[in-house]
């Protein structure tokens, strides 16, 4: 039985006061260094146009790329390196979705639960999420790059606002747990056919909404480095301990345990740091 793991892989811009820093990205990225250290067996399916972009995964028998035109590409900047909470996000907003005609050959046998990663609107067209629900296992579901459109252009890239989708009902509708930071919350709301909703908010740490709601505290740390995949980092760890039949708190706490110890470094998440 395997987790699949399924969004881009993106060449990221990172700006962190006036140090810069271009490295591989992509919540799939990241997550697939916490699914190496806790949940073994996986399989991460990336969509970009160079497939070199994936020798920074930890595992690359664990990796499948479907080959596409473009590739995702953000820039992601934090003016204040005293509160990296604050960033500002451009990105090409690539138009490469993942077809089920791509899934259906790199799909493994027996599948525990997907993970579903958008980053933008194209990323997972409605029949694909359709082909996915198909095979009747849990799905973990980042809601945020349904709700991207691009803004403001600037050299070729554009700002990034939020905004509501009116095929997400249909999007969420049977989806196990979704993950959202507090902005994306605050757009879409709850009362949606999902089983629980995960929502992040930086330093203030993360609720658990379902049937009540469920608070957890960041874990503090003294020298915050690098918060680029934070996010992913929280929700990986979460969907390892749930996949383990741990209840939402352990889950959560845990989790805020191991975005804690990423932040402190540069990159993704890593055990022997």
């Amino acid at each position: 039985m395997t987790l699949v793991v399924i969004g881009p892989v993106t060449s990221d811009l990172v700006i962190i006061g006036d140090e810069e820093y271009r490295k591989v990205g992509g919540a799939t990225y990241f997550q697939s260094f916490v699914f190496e250290e806790f949940f073994n067996d996986y399989l991460a399916i990336v969509n970009c146009s160079d497939e070199t972009m994936v020798e920074d995964f930890p595992d690359l028998g664990k990796v499948r790329v479907i080959r596409k035109e473009d590739t995702h590409f953000f820039v992601n900047r934090y003016p204040d390196r005293n509160n990296l909470d604050i960033r500002e996000q451009l990105s090409n907003f690539a138009n490469i979705p993942i077809l089920p005609n791509d899934l259906e050959n790199v799909l493994p046998d027996d599948i525990d639960g997907f993970v579903i990663n958008p980053l933008n609107r194209y990323d997972f067209p409605i029949e694909t999420l359709d082909y996915l629900k198909s095979f009747d296992v849990p799905i973990f579901l980042s809601v945020q790059g349904f709700l991207r459109l691009p803004d403001i252009e600037a050299n070729g890239n554009y700002t990034i606002k939020l905004d509501d989708f009116d095929d997400l009902p249909h999007i969420l509708s049977g989806i196990t747990s979704i993950f959202m930071d507090e902005a994306e919350y605050r757009l879409i709301g709850g009362g949606h056919d999902v089983d629980e909703m995960v929502i992040t908010d930086g330093s203030n740490g993360s609720r658990i909404v379902s049937n009540d709601e469920i608070r957890i505290g960041a874990v503090r740390c003294e020298n915050v480095v690098d918060t680029t995949g934070c996010g992913d980092t929280y929700m990986a760890a979460y969907i390892t301990q749930k996949l383990q039949s741990k209840s939402s708190k352990t889950a959560g706490k845990f989790a805020s345990a191991i975005a804690s110890d990423k932040i402190v470094n540069f990159g993704p998440y890593n055990s022997n740091k």
